[in-house]
């Protein structure tokens, strides 16, 4: 159900960082790293589970909108994620 905003303090933009302004040039990161980072934390901060999966749901999205700002790397193994870093 829809709240009226005047039930708020404050309602600053909904901005997000630009890739430039996240990752580091020569680093390349997971989604959950990103994720962490989207929201201030480092990226190998110590999270539970129910709160990770609600930070990929800005995380993803987000990656999928900077796509043409980002390189993809494969996972090195089977058990460890893609990683995402600034195209050069």
């Amino acid at each position: 159900m829809p709240v009226p905003k005047s039930e708020f303090e404050n309602l600053p933009p909904c901005d997000f960082y630009t890739p430039a302004e996240l990752l580091e040039d020569d680093q390349m990161y997971t989604v959950y790293e990103i994720a962490r980072l989207l929201q201030g934390l480092e990226p190998d901060a110590d999270i539970d589970r129910e709160t990770e999966d609600i930070l990929l749901d800005w995380a993803i999205p987000w990656i999928m909108t900077n796509a043409d700002d980002l390189v993809v790397a494969e996972p090195r193994d089977e058990d460890e994620p893609g990683y995402y870093g600034l195209k050069e």
